[in-house]
């Protein structure tokens, strides 16, 4: 064991619980852990530097659902299924703006848009056909019906006349809303250790042996919060999907506001700063997106810029000025898993690109397994 004595005594002495992934699941999780056992010792191991995966790389969509998403998933989920996965969606958001104030996330209600390109034609009719049903189904959820037709007010170029807009979605400043969660569990005395990888678990049966890069040590409870990357610790069905990132220089005059989805929601796009925030593209090449490893690939980046230049900010000069990816969990369903893996092993993962709006409440019911 690579630790000294102070090193042992001082942070892995005596430990209740401890939470391998500090993103929204694992930040919340140890709130919740928290709140149930005040006096717990309780500790967050992160691997990266910042929160790696998708928590400190997505893209700040309070999102529920787009129309084709919500007809699509109507082919593999019942009616009941699907409404419970919008309501806790839409329960997650409500938490979290709860949790950390609008002001600390900086949370805009511009609505969710969801935009259709000429030659996608068809599924903008099925869309429009099944506007009713969707609305029906949702209208529980969300007090009134939540899809409507909009104009396309913002100019963009070779699409449908109008969008189909999810009136009741927003977005929010990702790092800030991470930042303020952060703050909030080490003001709780819950300690984050980064740059600690966790590569074994084993239960023993009275507590859980975590073995890491260069140490080891024992704790009463584990929890593991992942999620894409979940398949390095667990046998579940989680698959990791990187989703590529850009994001322009600030652009004077910018008149866009709100959240946009494009093809089925394997593009989107938001205002941020004066600035495009666009991203998506992985149903290019999912084989090469089902990775851990981030980076990029020309055949994303080239679409991206495209979709830039020619669709949303069409006849403008437009510069890049960061770029990233994010790994999310995903599966063939889209309800987390939340569960004992033995005694005193449990997880909370496949997010299914949805953390901005379920990661508060998966993490609070990852917390009451103990």
């Amino acid at each position: 064991m690579n630790l000294s004595y102070w090193e042992y005594k001082s942070w892995f002495t005596d430990m209740d619980f401890t939470i391998v992934g500090s993103g929204i699941v694992g930040l919340n999780c140890a709130l919740r852990l928290k709140e149930k056992h005040p006096k717990a010792n309780i500790i967050i191991l992160e691997k990266g530097g910042l929160p790696q995966g998708a928590s400190t790389k997505n893209a700040g969509f309070a999102c529920f659902g787009s129309i084709s998403e919500i007809l699509s998933d109507l082919k593999s989920h019942t009616e009941a299924e699907l409404l419970a996965l919008v309501e806790q969606r839409y329960l997650g958001i409500q938490s979290l703006r709860k949790l950390l104030g609008d002001d600390n996330i900086e949370y805009y209600n511009y609505g969710g848009h969801e935009v259709f390109l000429k030659n996608d034609k068809v599924l903008y009719d099925t869309c429009l056909d099944g506007l009713d049903a969707a609305n029906q189904l949702l209208k529980p959820v969300f007090k009134e019906a939540p899809f409507q037709v909009t104009e396309n007010l913002f100019g963009f170029k070779g699409i449908q006349d109008n969008y189909i807009t999810h009136s009741f979605e927003g977005q929010i400043d990702t790092g800030k809303m991470m930042r303020s969660l952060l703050q909030k569990v080490q003001q709780s005395g819950i300690q984050v250790l980064n740059a600690t990888e966790v590569i074994q678990m084993e239960d023993l049966g009275t507590s859980v042996l975590v073995k890491c890069t260069d140490f080891e040590f024992k704790t009463m409870k584990l929890l593991v919060a992942t999620n894409g990357f979940a398949q390095q610790l667990l046998d579940e069905p989680v698959k990791p999907a990187r989703a590529q990132v850009v994001i322009t220089k600030p652009i004077s005059g910018l008149p866009i506001k709100g959240t946009f989805h494009l093809e089925e929601g394997y593009y989107y796009f938001r205002n941020i700063d004066n600035r495009i925030l666009l991203g998506g593209g992985r149903n290019l090449d999912f084989k090469t997106e089902e990775t851990t490893d981030f980076g990029s690939t020309a055949i994303v980046q080239n679409k991206l810029m495209d979709l830039l230049q020619t669709v949303i900010l069409p006849d403008q000069e437009v510069e890049i000025d960061y770029a990233w990816s994010g790994i999310m969990g995903v599966g063939r369903q889209k309800r987390p898993i939340i569960k004992h893996l033995s005694e005193n092993i449990a997880c909370g993962v496949r997010l299914g690109g949805m953390g901005i709006a379920i990661g508060t409440s998966v993490g609070r019911q990852l917390g009451d397994l103990f």
